[in-house]
């Protein structure tokens, strides 16, 4: 698997061998657990990192891992952000030490006409769709001077970024309807 690491302008290609992922489960698992306990992202505290928030600490890691030259530690840290980021292609590292300005591109994927047809997961109880539906559409993210959210396509099972925002006011208003219409899907209500 390939991963670009994109820093000022300069592309490091990152080719992270599927054995290398596969084998390392156990530290990337360990990762996770060491963030469990919250993490301190720049100026801010954060108590429970999501999905994207651990993939930007990991790419902090991945910069120093690259400003350092040590090859192995990088294709660690890249081979987090793959299997932690479905369907991610590069990661653009902030240099000024803005951890949550790590942005990344995930590949655009087209979903079928009828994606929630195959889906399975429909017809569940509220409260079990609501979780999933958080599970299913992150937080907001900053990158770079906006600000983005993610939503998993349950047929693909790839994530898939919103368009950038001026104000995570309004990215926060598109990430709810976002929620909403998974949540809708998810408990079988017909969302047209």
């Amino acid at each position: 698997m390939i991963l670009n690491a994109i820093i000022d302008e300069q592309v490091y290609e990152l080719n992270v061998p599927d054995a290398l992922v596969a084998r390392a489960g156990e530290y990337f698992d360990q990762l996770d657990r060491d963030m469990d306990a919250g993490w301190q992202m720049s100026r801010e505290w954060v108590d429970a990192p999501d999905r994207m928030q651990r993939c930007q600490i990991v790419a902090d890691k991945l910069l120093t891992a690259l400003e350092t030259e040590n090859e192995k530690l990088g294709l660690l840290m890249a081979g987090y952000i793959l299997a932690r980021l479905p369907g991610v292609e590069s990661v653009e590292l902030d240099t000024q030490g803005e951890i949550q300005n790590n942005g990344f591109t995930i590949a655009e994927s087209r979903p079928s006409p009828a994606p929630a047809a195959g889906d399975g997961a429909r017809g569940m109880g509220k409260l079990e769709a609501m979780e999933q539906a958080g599970q299913d559409v992150s937080q907001v993210f900053r990158v770079g001077r906006g600000y983005r959210f993610s939503v998993l396509d349950p047929a693909t099972g790839a994530w898939q970024d919103s368009p950038t925002l001026a104000s995570e006011q309004e990215a926060s208003r598109l990430r709810q309807q976002a929620f909403k219409a998974r949540y809708e899907e998810l408990i079988g209500k017909d969302a047209s």
